[in-house]
């Protein structure tokens, strides 16, 4: 006699009441999604969120990468799929799974058992499947010259013409400065904000003509706001050529050719320091836990005794994972390194900086990323046909979980500004500061 699995008092049957049974341990009783499986089959309550199993090659990929990179590669290939809105879905199993405070499932020899036994009747058994394309190949030493560069590229060389379409028309790909909640106040005001605050905190606005280190520049929002509107002296340093080609474009169209130079350059390779001040924008996540001293150096040996260093930095709790998680570390950020951001001052002060205030910015973040959400979501289609499907899922993904992980605490990201005091401890700080 067969008998089909029951999961919370209901009855289940076909691929999706396997899974069902199988996941109960793990959400805590009932799916908090609507499951409906390749066989026509579901389960789940009616008015959850819709997720459909496209294929049981979803389960293999679960089977030898069990929780978040399973997911994720699944998803991306679009082996899952949420029908509807995926952060709204995502929201909600994160609520619900939540409020139900379950402990850390052990994993016995009982419970392998079942799952072979369920995937065995699935007709999922099997080798892993390849990779999704989508997914980083990076190779070599962790943390060496040529292994950062193919790092950097998996991720920022994808083109400038995707990031043109997600980002503002400051081309700025980190925190916003939000300091309206007026209807017409913009992310591209936002930004700029934040791009005027950093150069104030900096001391750009002393006098005209400073030496001013961009490190890691990004597509130059900063190095080209210091210039044009401080009239900073400008040297912004990228590892990506696609970067740095888009910029030198924005400098020809702006003529600021006479006061920024971008050069393909690692930050431990800078040959022409001290300069007046120095900053980095979400740039110190990518130099891994090992290098984060020679980083902090380099940013100390390159600015003048009582200049200014601007670190903005996303930070994790303790105990959560510092590299962003398999997804983030498999797909967008490999060898990415994130730490409580107490740790970073401490570090950024064994370099010889001393630390003059930390600056939380996470809701701002949220805001920022909800923005470039929407805007990716209404330009779907544009997405695809220049990027593929598959890639286009792959920041879909990035995107919502990015966003939740700020809403809810579970990121952050702060402005740490420090100096470097002369021999005498004297720092060139104001004592009254309007920033």
């Amino acid at each position: 006699m067969t008998t089909t699995p029951t999961v919370a008092g209901r009855t289940t049957s076909g691929a999706a009441g396997t899974v069902a049974e199988l996941l109960a341990p793990y959400v805590g009783g009932e799916l908090p999604v609507h499951l409906t499986a390749w066989d026509g089959s579901t389960a789940g309550p009616a008015d959850a969120p819709k997720v459909i199993l496209r294929s049981p090659q979803a389960l293999r990929r679960l089977l030898w990468s069990p929780g978040e990179l399973g997911a994720a590669q699944a998803y991306v290939t679009g082996e899952i799929d949420v029908d509807g809105d995926l952060n709204e879905a995502l929201t909600h199993v994160w609520r619900v799974v939540g409020e139900r405070k379950l402990s850390r499932i052990a994993i016995t020899p009982a419970r392998v058992a079942q799952l072979v036994r369920a995937v065995s009747k699935l007709g999922v058994l099997g080798r892993p499947l390849p990779a999704p394309a989508s997914q980083a190949v990076v190779k070599g030493k962790l943390h060496t010259l040529a292994r950062d560069r193919a790092a950097i590229s998996h991720h920022y060389d994808l083109s400038n013409d995707f990031y043109s379409m997600v980002l503002d028309p400051n081309m700025a790909y980190s925190s916003a400065y939000f300091t309206s909640d007026a209807p017409d106040y913009t992310l591209e005001q936002a930004q700029r904000d934040k791009l005027d605050m950093v150069c104030r905190k900096i001391g750009l606005d002393a006098r005209p003509g400073m030496r001013f280190l961009d490190v890691g520049c990004g597509w130059g929002s900063l190095s080209l706001f210091a210039a044009a509107e401080y009239g900073a002296q400008v040297t912004g340093v990228t590892i990506s050529k696609e970067q740095k080609a888009f910029i030198d474009a924005r400098i020809a169209e702006r003529g600021l050719g006479d006061r920024v130079e971008i050069r393909i350059q690692d930050y431990r390779e800078i040959p022409d320091g001290p300069f007046d001040a120095v900053a980095s924008i979400e740039m110190g996540e990518h130099v891994g836990q090992q290098n984060y001293p020679t980083y902090t150096k380099a940013l100390h040996d390159n600015v003048v005794e009582g200049g200014r260093v601007l670190i903005q930095q996303m930070s994790r709790k303790k105990g959560d994972n510092p590299g962003g998680g398999p997804f983030i570390e498999q797909f967008i950020a490999p060898d990415m390194f994130m730490r409580p951001v107490g740790e970073t001052v401490a570090m950024i002060e064994q370099s010889g900086l001393e630390v003059r205030d930390v600056h939380a910015m996470r809701e701002h973040y949220v805001r920022t990323v909800d923005v470039w959400y929407d805007t990716f979501e209404k330009r779907w289609d544009d997405v695809v046909a220049m990027v593929g499907e598959e890639t286009a899922r792959v920041w879909r993904l990035y995107l919502v979980g990015g966003g939740m992980a700020f809403r809810d605490g579970r990121m952050g990201v702060d402005q740490i500004l420090s100096v470097r005091p002369d021999a005498r401890g004297r720092s060139s700080m104001p004592p009254v500061r309007n920033f």
